[in-house]
């Protein structure tokens, strides 16, 4: 068995042989202790190991990883469409059990995960290690735990029999600001039938999140005018960019005392934020270029068409004039680089309450992350993300899920499916 349970560790974990590894009876004796615990089955912690091996971190390719999930739902008769990158090295899978025409329910997760690279991890990330309770490993709990929960419950799906579809769709990039996932739903909008309802397994610890912030981030490259530090003839690109950056803080600020406020999210109003700054080459050259890069993480009712454009009409009518005054090609140039799109939907809403019904907890909450959830909402699928682990847990060193959260998502992912029987 390819199974890590209570597996060996390494970098300074107690070392065990992997339990499949022990005997039949130290084997059998592992099962009935972990049945006596709130744990998955064995088939998806199989699963999870299986996907956890595969590196997608999102600057590589996901093909292997793809085609495994492929096939597993190939096998059991499902009809699959793969949408690709531009270099087909990458791919989404949308997938079908059960009666086609028919709306049914689709559950979804994106299969790359955050680079490794720089952190102090003391296990392999890309191994699957059981240690006290938990199971650690990158992507575990953002979120091949989820994707795993899913192949382990379609195999277990009556596709012949089923009254609706169970549909999935497994996207990459996601990381990279939910790329991938909008060819999907292109690709899925020229069908006459979509699935009523949608769940997004990022880990929310099993708490249904009925709305997200959106994210728009924005490049932008400032060009002035070169010269030498001591002449009063240049146009300083780095100065022009802290200009517009100041007025971002000041937006900020604003927002934070006036709102809009939301007290559902945390924090209550909208955000921005400049993460990355680069200009200049000398302190005695007067910098030509400069880039800066910021964000905006609105709430769902907040316009973030307005807020961008107030930033871009303050560079263009505060800031360019004089530095065209000195060099007419000098200014501003903004390109954004991803937009997601926030979602709210009521709690009463039908896909809300189906979903809080089936998890046993009535509360609804939101986030200020943002997933894939607002663009299938903004496509016409209803959407509310409820997955197993913490999102606290993922993108760092030694990330991982607890058993007990696999199964209580194995259990409401089961339950889910029944509504389709």
């Amino acid at each position: 068995m390819s199974l890590r349970l209570c597996a060996s560790a390494v970098h300074g974990y107690p070392t065990k042989r992997p339990v499949a590894d022990r005997g039949p009876a130290a084997y059998d004796e592992a099962k009935q202790r972990l049945s006596d615990m709130n744990v998955p089955s064995a088939a998806v912690v199989e699963l999870l190991d299986r996907l956890v091996a595969f590196d997608t971190t999102s600057h590589r390719s996901n093909l292997e990883a793809i085609a495994f999930i492929e096939e597993r739902l190939r096998e059991l008769g499902a009809a699959c469409r793969l949408t690709y990158d531009d270099a087909r090295g990458k791919a989404n899978l949308y997938a079908t059990l059960g009666p086609a025409d028919r709306l049914g329910i689709m559950l979804s997760g994106h299969t790359d995960v955050v680079p490794v690279a720089g952190q102090l991890w003391s296990t392999d990330p890309f191994r699957l290690i059981e240690k006290d309770g938990k199971l650690y490993g990158r992507g575990a709990a953002d979120m091949k735990g989820f994707i795993a929960l899913c192949l382990a419950v379609a195999a277990d799906f009556p596709a012949d029999r089923a009254s609706q579809p169970l549909h999935f769709a497994f996207s990459y990039d996601e990381e990279l600001g939910c790329i991938g996932v909008r060819r999907l739903i292109a690709d899925l909008a020229e069908r006459s039938v979509r699935p009523r309802l949608c769940v997004v397994g990022e880990p929310t610890g099993m708490k249904v999140i009925a709305g997200h912030k959106g994210k728009r981030d924005v490049s932008c490259r400032v060009h002035g005018k070169e010269c030498h530090s001591a002449l009063a003839q240049g146009v300083n690109a780095v100065e022009a960019a802290a200009e517009v950056i100041a007025h971002l803080s000041a937006m900020q600020r604003r927002i934070r005392r006036d709102g809009p406020f939301d007290p559902a999210f945390d924090p209550p109003y909208t955000t921005l934020h400049t993460g990355i700054v680069e200009g200049g080459r000398a302190l005695n050259i007067v910098p030509r270029d400069c880039r800066f890069e910021f964000e905006i993480r609105a709430l769902p009712s907040h316009d973030a068409d307005a807020l961008y454009e107030e930033i871009r009409s303050f560079a263009r009518d505060h800031v360019e004039p004089a530095m065209k005054a000195t060099d007419a090609a000098a200014g501003f140039a903004f390109e954004v680089i991803s937009d997601t799109k926030g979602f709210d939907l009521a709690d009463d809403h039908p896909a809300v309450g189906l979903v809080s019904g089936l998890t046993g907890d009535n509360r609804v909450g939101r986030v200020s992350f943002g997933t894939e959830a607002g663009l299938f909402n903004q496509a016409g699928v209803p959407t509310v993300v409820c997955g197993p682990g913490h999102i606290d847990q993922a993108h760092k060193p030694d990330e991982f899920i607890s058993l007990d959260q696999l199964a209580q998502g194995e259990v409401f992912v089961r339950r889910l499916v029944e509504q389709l029987t």
